[in-house]
């Protein structure tokens, strides 16, 4: 993007508080991008050529929505931390291996997108923020869901095409959890835990393509009880 196109973004920003730099061709923040520090509310960064984001970021405090899909960015800044007004996050399509403790200070935090990366490890630092709605870590390489996820407040939850083996049976406990889905992992039959069925608030369980026919898990303890619930979901959208 040349240096004309760039200052009449800049300008048209500086009133709307929106600036969409997608497609760029940039792999660091242009000068004039730090000027606008203090009136940014949504900035999209997508299809550039960022490896790591720069410190900077950290100082966009009135920033609302990050989007930073389809880069190169094997990590996330400590200092995303300091956007304590972001309630969406999206880095899809990057190589994102761990997501920094400090996005658990992200309050306001409603959307997290951060499918197509290679996460190891369910980011436990999610859990117990209380606006949290969304979290997709579809296509990541998570083999475990682990103790402690009982806390996390989502509606919806994907974790589709991952290497998941363990879940662990606090999943249970989500209080808002509607929606889960484990598609395509690496979960045995056993590693369902039946307090999942019989006691959670899921009403929506999709678990095709793991190890076990779907005949086995309809015959599992508490299916019923999950298919009450998700009946009774059903005859709402009606």
């Amino acid at each position: 993007m040349g240096n004309s196109a760039l200052k009449h973004h800049y300008e048209t920003a500086a009133k709307t508080g929106v600036l969409n730099l997608s497609k760029s061709k940039i792999n660091e923040f242009p000068a004039g991008l730090k000027q606008l520090h203090s009136v940014l509310r949504t900035l999209d960064l997508s299809e550039n050529k960022f490896v790591e984001l720069p410190s900077d970021i950290g100082l966009f405090l009135h920033l609302k929505s990050l989007t930073v899909n389809k880069n190169r960015l094997i990590s996330l800044p400590d200092e995303l931390g300091d956007l304590i007004k972001l309630e969406t996050l999206s880095a899809v399509g990057n190589r994102l291996t761990i997501i920094p403790s400090s996005v658990s200070q992200l309050s306001k935090l409603k959307q997290v997108y951060l499918s197509d990366n290679l996460i190891k490890e369910f980011p436990l630092m999610l859990c117990g923020l209380k606006h949290l709605d969304v979290v997709d870590l579809s296509k990541n390489k998570i083999t475990e869901v682990p103790k402690g996820v009982g806390t996390l407040n989502v509606t919806e939850l994907n974790l589709n095409q991952n290497q998941i083996s363990v879940l662990a049976e606090d999943i249970a406990d989500c209080p808002r959890l509607k929606t889960l889905r484990m598609e395509e992992n690496c979960l045995q039959l056993t590693a369902v835990p039946i307090r999942l069925l019989k006691e959670s608030h899921i009403s929506s369980l999709t678990v095709d393509g793991n190890l076990f026919e779907m005949k086995s898990f309809m015959d599992l303890e508490g299916y019923d009880k999950y298919m009450e619930r998700y009946t009774a979901m059903k005859n709402k959208l009606l």
